[in-house]
């Protein structure tokens, strides 16, 4: 037994006139779920008792799910949607949650005539999934619609160090060459190790993601490199065979003086590096 809770904001789909089955006076209507992660694996599931072909994607039956409340208003504030059901599938595997897999797909959720599943189906709601927690056999996600993005501040806060991404648009450092590839001979905790070393110490707060195996397609933080020996935020979660192709994407600290000596960027630096800060304001005269 498979139950989500999903809190959303304001992203369901508008209701124009209903179609012609929906009106009828015996709605053969099915719920539907289609699911994107972001790695590009696509799912569909439905309340149906049998699998249905809609828009070029195969819908798995899943009697037992359906949404338990809905709730829309014209307004901007946040709306709630509880989506709960027995899913009997191995689509949404325990590991692929708890790894973060799931995270930031892609939901949309409709009805459709289960008679004709080609009929122009009715979208109820869309969004992105945020973090999913699980306690056992059961999952609750916050669904992230577009009104989310009203949330951002107007213009970026100062800080003293840089707000860009290495190789973002505002970075623009070409990662090309600053991407490598490698092989994990052994993992110890957070601690891994490469078939060789990424030179320059330039692997600290890069990126490691996971090429091959069970972790394919899972990216890890890197925090500090040693030679040949990276740190990483995090376990990998997942049991490896080793060794791993990965793939390395160097990093940067956000620092001025990186900027400007090891990447020669520092008319792109996002941050006030000599800005002075609060503690000014508790400074003595001279001090």
């Amino acid at each position: 037994m498979v139950s989500a809770m999903v809190s959303a904001d304001d992203d369901f789909g508008a209701m124009t006139a209903a179609p012609a089955w929906l009106r009828a006076e015996v709605a053969t209507l099915a719920w539907c779920w289609r699911l994107s992660r972001r790695d590009g694996v696509t799912i569909g599931l439905t309340s149906h008792d049998r699998d249905l072909f809609v828009g070029g994607l195969l819908y798995r039956a899943a009697p037992g799910m359906k949404p338990s409340a809905i709730e829309t208003r014209d307004s901007l504030d946040a709306a709630t949607l509880d989506l709960q059901g027995a899913v009997a599938s191995d689509a949404i595997a325990a590991d692929d949650l708890d790894t973060g897999r799931w995270d930031g797909a892609a939901l949309r959720l409709f009805v459709t005539d289960w008679e004709n599943p080609e009929a122009a189906p009715v979208t109820v709601a869309r969004g992105t999934l945020g973090a999913i927690e699980r306690r056992g056999a059961a999952f609750s996600a916050e669904l992230q619609g577009v009104t989310r993005l009203l949330d951002r501040p107007a213009c970026p806060a100062t800080s003293p160090s840089c707000r860009a991404s290495l190789g973002d648009r505002a970075c623009r450092v070409d990662l090309a060459l600053r991407t490598h590839r490698r092989r994990v001979v052994a993992v110890a905790g957070r601690s891994v190790t490469l078939d060789a070393a990424v030179g320059g110490g330039a692997m600290a707060f890069g990126e490691l993601v996971w090429m091959e195996g069970t972790a394919c397609g899972l990216a890890s933080p890197v925090i500090a490199a040693d030679g040949a020996v990276l740190m990483l935020a995090e376990t990998p979660g997942v049991p490896l065979d080793l060794p791993v192709r990965v793939r390395l994407t160097e990093g940067c600290d956000k620092q001025l003086s990186t900027c400007r000596d090891r990447f020669a960027n520092a008319v792109n630096f996002r941050g006030e590096a000599h800005l002075p800060g609060n503690d000014l304001l508790t400074r003595y005269p001279g001090g």
